[in-house]
């Protein structure tokens, strides 16, 4: 099998075969920790944790990056507001994003290995300063150090820009010490209030581009195979880490592949918190199955843009509980997970979860017609099935729960035997034929949103949420 990628460098799909065999490299731009993160800022994480987890299986191994950015002009504000240093803000928001994005199954072969911060790495960028003015690629001004776009030729070559337009759409300040208005700052000055490192320019803090330059160069390399991250990066932000990184390393490519995941709109418009538009995943995960949202998130193509709304969560959380379902009434049948030829032709297909997805619930439909068919399964392997239909959650951070954990999600033992006495008085009930008092004890348990399943193999029951 071989996997291919959407390159946007190049505008085709390629075959990936990475530059050292034994393990691939990623870098995918993190976070600005000054608050929690909105649930577009989550599509990345999940679908490129899925790709993580593709190249860790094929290649055995796998050296992933995905940056912390805690030092900002909006951490600077939130801190100065609040009236502490800075790190309190950082420290505090970089948890609360790990944890949110543990919740949505980022975790294990999906997380990073590596979580560089830029505070770590000030001596790197200052270094990588020094090294673009020495090569001619940056100049000094009044304390900031600034690109010289004109001295690199490829500059636009990612996101294919005209001049004037990059310019017009970067919204760059046009100041007196700029050579050029495009040119773009790496290293600026700091006031005694703000947050600052001693430099051969002053006390100063670096500008956003220069850091995730030099953090995947300190732990990827000069050249990495993959770089990923949201569309809306693509430029200025990854045209400028191409610029002074190819400019640093002696025209060495920076990256030999670009992947961008497409925004969510919500409500007609580009989810952002600029709109006001915003659903936070601190709040989502609270309020909905976590699983439900990771589900939502890959059921379009990561490339294309995706509609979030309560109706498209509610849809994940019912599809989830076909599948739980499906594995609960297989709960008998030995099977442990195996990852399926078809899954893997998708995923190698640029991701293409939406067709993994369509595998994972016909699979789930075939174990259920063999189990209606009340034993006489024919030629269906039931335990088959029900290991590819593991093994394709497997691959898709999906049903990584037991049955009994997700349908029971939010509640006690002692309520679940509760509500499991309740269905034995109602099948009693039935047996009695006192249909008045099985059907009032349905409605009892619906108005606590206990909904009941009569299947071939007996009453199930399912807790709705929200």
């Amino acid at each position: 099998m071989t996997l291919r990628l959407h390159n946007n460098l190049t505008r085709q799909l390629e075959p990936f075969s990475p530059i050292d065999p034994a393990c691939p490299t990623m870098y995918v731009c993190g976070p600005t920790v000054y608050n929690y993160v909105h649930i577009g800022n989550a599509r990345g994480p999940v679908v490129f944790g899925v790709l993580a987890k593709l190249l860790r299986r094929r290649y055995g191994a796998l050296r992933y990056a995905r940056n912390i950015t805690d030092v900002d002009d909006k951490i600077n504000a939130a801190a100065s507001e609040q009236g502490v240093p800075i790190s309190v803000i950082t420290d505090r928001f970089a948890q609360a994003y790990r944890e949110d994005m543990a919740a949505l199954g980022v975790s294990g072969d999906s997380a990073p290995d590596i979580e560089p911060t830029a505070t770590g790495h000030i001596a790197q960028m200052i270094a990588m300063c020094e090294q673009l003015i020495a090569e001619g690629h940056a100049y000094a001004a009044e304390g900031h150090v600034l690109f010289s776009v004109a001295s690199f030729p490829g500059y636009g070559k990612l996101s294919r820009r005209d001049p004037e337009e990059m310019l017009a759409g970067a919204r760059v300040e046009v100041a007196p010490y700029k050579r050029d208005a495009g040119d773009f700052v790496l290293w600026k000055p700091s006031t005694e209030d703000l947050p600052g490192w001693d430099s051969p320019w002053g006390r100063g803090r670096p500008g956003w581009h220069i850091e995730c330059s030099a953090m995947a160069a300190a732990h990827l390399g000069q050249t990495i195979d993959i770089h990923a991250g949201g569309v809306d990066l693509q430029f200025p932000h990854h045209e400028n880490e191409i610029a002074q990184s190819e400019c640093a390393h002696g025209g060495a490519p920076f990256a030999r592949f670009w992947l961008h995941n497409g925004m969510l709109n919500f409500g007609g418009a580009k989810m952002s918190k600029s709109l006001g538009n915003i659903e936070r995943v601190h709040d989502l995960v609270r309020q909905h199955p976590p699983e439900a949202l990771r589900l939502a998130l890959l059921s379009a193509h990561y490339r294309q843009p995706l509609d979030w709304s309560d109706a498209l969560i509610e849809q994940s959380v019912r599809t989830l509980d076909r599948l739980y379902g499906t594995l609960r009434d297989l709960a008998d049948v030995p099977a442990g997970p195996v990852i399926p030829a078809e899954i893997e032709a998708a995923l190698d297909d640029d991701l293409n979860t939406p067709l993994a997805l369509s595998v994972l619930a016909r699979l789930a439909s075939q174990a259920r017609q063999a189990l209606a068919a009340d034993g006489n399964a024919g030629e269906v392997d039931l335990s088959a099935v029900k290991s590819q239909l593991l093994g394709a959650g497997l691959a898709l951070g999906l049903l990584q729960q037991s049955p009994g954990e997700w349908f029971n999600r939010g509640a006690g033992n002692d309520d679940d035997a509760r509500i499991q006495a309740l269905i034995d008085e109602r099948i009693a009930a039935k047996k009695a034929r006192d249909f008045a008092r099985a059907d009032a004890i349905r409605d009892q348990l619906a108005a606590g949103n206990i909904i009941l399943e009569d299947t071939p193999q007996g009453v199930r029951w399912v807790r709705k949420h929200g």
